[in-house]
Formats: C-alpha cells, sequence, structure tokens
C-alpha cells in the first residue's frame, strides 16, 4: 500500500496560509469598522477626517497663549517701571494742595488777634477783589475749607470757632488790636453792595467766641487811643477812679501802665536819668 504524500494530520498541523490581496484585506478591517461602529461610510470618513482638525485647532491655541503671553508678560517678568496713574497724581498734588492751606491758617494765626468767618456764598470774583483791597494791610483774608480750618485750629484757643464750621466761609484774621478798625471795612463793603445774607457768622477774641448778634461788642470797643486817654485821665483823679481803673480787665491795665511810661519818658525829654 503506498504511503500517501500528506496526510490529513500533516495538513491541519501545517494549514497554508490562505492568499487573500491586500486590497481585499483592507475594504474587509474597514467593512468590520464600520460595522462595529455603527456608522455608515461616510460618516466613518468625516469622523477620521475630523482628527487632523481638532490637533490643528490645539496647536493654534496654543501658539496664540504663548504670543499673548509673551507681549503681555506678568507683572513680576516685567523688566519695565511702573508708571504712577494719573489718578494717584492727582491725588498726590490735592494733598499737596490740602497740606499748604493748613500750614497757612496756621501761620496766619501767629500774632493774630481776632479771627473772623465770613458767608461768602454768592461772591463773584470781582468783589472779592474788591473787598481785599479795601481792608487794611493788619487784616489778611483767606478762602479755605471749614475742614482744613478746623485741622489747624483743633487743640488750640482759636478751636473756639467750631460753631463756624457749617456753609462757606472766608476767613478774616486780623493781626492788630484795632478790632473795630479791622471790621469796619467789610461792614461799609456789605452795605455798598447790599450783601445783608453775606453777614459774619461768628469770631473769636481773647479765647472768646462771639455770634453773629454779639459783633456789636466788637464793632464798638475803644480804640486803643481812647482806651489810652480814659486810663490816663483816671490816673489824675481822686483814688475812688484809680480804683475803679485797677479793676480793669488786665489787658486794658497793661496798656496803660505802658502809656504812662510812655508819656514819662516824653515829659523827661529824655534826659538820660
Amino acid at each position: 500500500m503506498q504511503r500517501r504524500k500528506g496526510s490529513d494530520k500533516s495538513q491541519n498541523r501545517y494549514p497554508q496560509k490562505s492568499k487573500i490581496s491586500p486590497t481585499k484585506h483592507t475594504q474587509s478591517l474597514t467593512s468590520s469598522l464600520f460595522l462595529h461602529h455603527h456608522h455608515p461610510p461616510m460618516a466613518m470618513e468625516a469622523t477620521l477626517l475630523s482628527f487632523p482638525s481638532h490637533s490643528l485647532t490645539q496647536t493654534k491655541t496654543k501658539t496664540q497663549t504663548q504670543t499673548h503671553f509673551l507681549s503681555n508678560p506678568p507683572p513680576f517678568l516685567s523688566s519695565k517701571p511702573k508708571r504712577p496713574s494719573k489718578l494717584s497724581i492727582r491725588s498726590a498734588i490735592s494733598r499737596n494742595k490740602k497740606e499748604a492751606t493748613v500750614e497757612t491758617v496756621k501761620t496766619q494765626l501767629d500774632d493774630c488777634q481776632l479771627l473772623a468767618a465770613i458767608k461768602y456764598k454768592g461772591f463773584t470774583v470781582k468783589q472779592f477783589q474788591d473787598l481785599r483791597r479795601s481792608l487794611p494791610e493788619t487784616t489778611t483774608l483767606v478762602v479755605a475749607k471749614n475742614t482744613l480750618v478746623y485741622k489747624a485750629i483743633e487743640g488750640t484757643p482759636w478751636e473756639a470757632l467750631k460753631p463756624c464750621m457749617t456753609g462757606m466761609n472766608a476767613w478774616l484774621f486780623v493781626h492788630s488790636e484795632e478790632i473795630p478798625a479791622a471790621l469796619k471795612p467789610y461792614r461799609d463793603f456789605q452795605k455798598e453792595k447790599k450783601l445783608e445774607e453775606n453777614d459774619f457768622s461768628g469770631a473769636v477774641f481773647e479765647g472768646k467766641f462771639y455770634a453773629p448778634g454779639d459783633f456789636k461788642t466788637l464793632e464798638n470797643m475803644p480804640t486803643r487811643a481812647e482806651i489810652y486817654a480814659k486810663m490816663l485821665g483816671s490816673i489824675k483823679n481822686p483814688a475812688s477812679s484809680l480804683v475803679g481803673t485797677i479793676q480793669a480787665p488786665a489787658r486794658e491795665l497793661v496798656m496803660v501802665l505802658q502809656a504812662y511810661v510812655k508819656k514819662l519818658e516824653e515829659e523827661g525829654g529824655g534826659g538820660g536819668q
């Protein structure tokens, strides 16, 4: 019995590979993918083509982010110094002006005998100019906010002027003992310009507050010459008049003594005694 060239067992042990063309293999693989994802051929093609587009979008976004980072680096990486804003500059200028105003008021308070507040709402620039020209050299008119003036007078005897810290005020600084002569120019100006509403809102004299209704006391106060004449006449009178003179306020008594010494010097003729 002749031996067969190839048994079925040998053929099963070494099966021959099926010859399938590459084209048919690709079509089979594609068909299996289509069937697995339940996509029609056109939809699958669109899905496969969308991957490169998504990748390009991510690359473009990343490039734009890097460009923005380079053109706008964070503050801690910026080498350029930060310039002050216009708002901060204006605030600094405003603060400096306020400080200068407070210092001006404090300077005017040196050797000041009386400080009065005037209601200046409604004044024109020309009226202010005319008023300043009409005032004597011993007085100064300053326009400043109430808060700044109060900051300057806080903790001083002039703090008694606190009731005037309302409305719009101009501040009259009197650097003379001639109080009536310092107040009279404004009274004349007020009558001339018919500014009845622009009255004094208050004043402080020797640490005492004078309300608008008390200004007659200040305006009728005798001048220095009148006080000298009155005191000198009292000294020449009997003792009873002298006692009344001694009981006068300390300020008037000092003025009397100064006038009396001056009179003695004039009568002595400067003889060197």
